[in-house]
């Protein structure tokens, strides 16, 4: 059996658990510089502020209906993600951490158990050591899990847990999930099998696998069998190495200067950096880029560079030192900009990096050195330290002028408690 853990509404209810006058309030979530809605709550949805709706048009509507507007808050969503993965991995043995607010569990071998009781013990002890509520499906698959828990979602009966696995109301459980919703299914799959007849994910289980190899590929006859309740997608324990990182941000206003590019710079690629050293990784290779914002009427420009790096690197100075060689190539004079960026390339495993005879570098000072930085920002929070060259005031960064305090990550954000 496979549990799929979701949390509710992940980033609308991390405000909530420090806010608990926001319990059944309409809460929605902006993207970076506070512009569209990335997350909401059921009661937001409900009045129509789904994802995607940018805010400053829907003023009216927020004022009307009392909405409670937030700032992203990574920081904040990312802590608490980090406390439900750890809650769980405490109910299985075997665990995949498929999102930052999903994680499959393995249930084999708890089959003579009462599963659905299980599943709302799982769910009970979430809530009460996080605040985080979570809907659960189980099933024989991942792909059923996974509709099993859009139903969970849906269904006040279920009261949060649904288990399919040899359910006799399975196929009424198919027949009513659209067949783009399907795990796996994009728009053009969705839209290919709309006009062959196949409108819900009932439909697709019951289509002739030869024709589904022939029109989706072994991955379409994959997903066929896992709505089968054949099991097809294996468990990925320890995430796969990611092939490149991008870092990139909208700055809080446009800018014009050199040297506030290159500010954003250093800080995006120190971050970059920051990722590439925690999946203990080396990149061979560097890509910055700049544009305006091209919905202004005023001169346009964007362009973009790739730098070889004759030794693999995941020192943070270093990798700045190659970002300004290109942002010095490609900035132009005249232009206000919206938005830069750096991507991390060609990555290698640290302990496979090839040497150059003719490259020198402190190898092991260098190791010594981002070490020691990583553990006093690990330690005393991001940006603690930083390299001078991302700059102190920052007046270009994004803006995030409704973000809720950090409260688990900063001494200085920390919840008060009035006493008497």
């Amino acid at each position: 059996m496979v549990a799929l853990v979701d949390c509710n509404n992940f980033y609308a209810s991390c405000e909530r658990v420090f806010n608990p006058k926001l319990e059944g309030k309409p809460v929605v979530v902006l993207s970076n510089n506070d512009g569209i809605v990335v997350a909401a709550s059921k009661e937001a949805k409900e009045i129509g502020l789904g994802l995607g709706v940018a805010i400053f048009k829907a003023e009216d509507l927020v004022r009307s209906a009392g909405v409670h507007v937030f700032s992203s808050n990574y920081t904040l969503y990312g802590d608490l993600s980090q406390r439900v993965m750890e809650t769980l991995s405490l109910f299985t043995p075997k665990m995949e951490v498929y999102s930052i607010d999903e994680a499959f569990l393995d249930l084999s071998g708890f089959e003579g158990r009462d599963i659905v009781a299980y599943g709302r013990d799982i769910r009970a002890t979430v809530k009460q050591w996080t605040g985080i509520p979570v809907s659960i499906g189980i099933a024989e698959t991942k792909t059923l899990a996974k509709i099993a828990n859009r139903l969970a979602k849906r269904s006040r009966k279920a009261n949060g847990v649904v288990n399919l696995t040899g359910s006799p109301y399975r196929e009424q459980a198919l027949a009513v999930v659209p067949v783009e919703n399907v795990w796996g299914i994009g728009r053009r799959y969705a839209r290919f099998l709309n006009k062959n007849g196949i409108q819900t994910a009932l439909d697709f289980s019951r289509a002739g696998e030869v024709w589904v190899k022939k029109h989706m590929g072994v991955v379409g006859v994959r997903m066929l069998k896992e709505l089968r309740g054949i099991p097809c997608i294996p468990y990925e324990l320890a995430p796969p190495a990611k092939k490149e990182i991008c870092v990139s941000r909208a700055f809080g206003k446009l800018v014009r200067t050199r040297d506030a590019v290159c500010e954003a710079i250093a800080t995006y690629t120190s971050r970059a950096a920051e990722k590439l050293r925690k999946q203990r990784s080396a990149a061979g290779a560097l890509m910055v880029f700049i544009m305006t914002n091209r919905f202004k009427e005023e001169p346009q420009y964007a362009n973009s560079t790739a730098l070889n790096i004759p030794v693999p690197t995941d020192c943070t100075h270093e990798l700045i030192n190659f970002a300004f060689r290109g942002i010095n190539a490609i900035f132009r004079e005249g232009f206000r900009f919206y938005r830069a960026g750096v991507v991390l390339t060609g990555l290698v495993p640290v302990g496979q990096i090839q040497t150059d005879l003719f490259y020198v570098r402190d190898f092991e000072g260098s190791a010594q050195l981002m070490k020691a930085l990583d553990r006093v920002n690990n330690t005393m929070g991001a940006g603690t330290l930083r390299y001078a060259a991302a700059g102190l005031k920052q007046r270009w960064k994004t803006k995030f002028n409704k973000r809720s305090p950090r409260y688990t990550t900063r001494w200085d954000e920390l919840p008060p408690v009035k006493v008497g």
